[in-house]
């Protein structure tokens, strides 16, 4: 399946890497496509998590439309969290 990656997504990688945390656009696709849990959120959006490291996680927020999956935006967050 086609996965489309939002201008907002590649802002907020470009914003995470200005503030020391790298995520790849490899890695947004890979939590999409084989994330370790899905979460359902507002207004027909998933997130997808995946692991970043012993005390954060991946979120990304997408959308599943007819032949593709389009990457709205993304986030690290601390594991505890959610």
């Amino acid at each position: 399946m086609e996965v489309e990656i939002s201008g907002h997504a590649h802002e907020k990688i470009k914003m995470l890497r200005e503030h020391g945390v790298t995520i790849s656009e490899k890695q947004l696709v890979e939590t999409v496509l084989h994330p370790d849990k899905i979460l359902e959120a507002w207004e027909g959006r998933s997130i997808a998590q995946s692991n970043l490291d012993e005390s954060h996680i991946l979120r990304v927020v997408y959308i599943k439309q007819k032949d593709k999956i389009r990457i709205i935006t993304a986030y690290p967050a601390r594991r505890d969290r959610y």
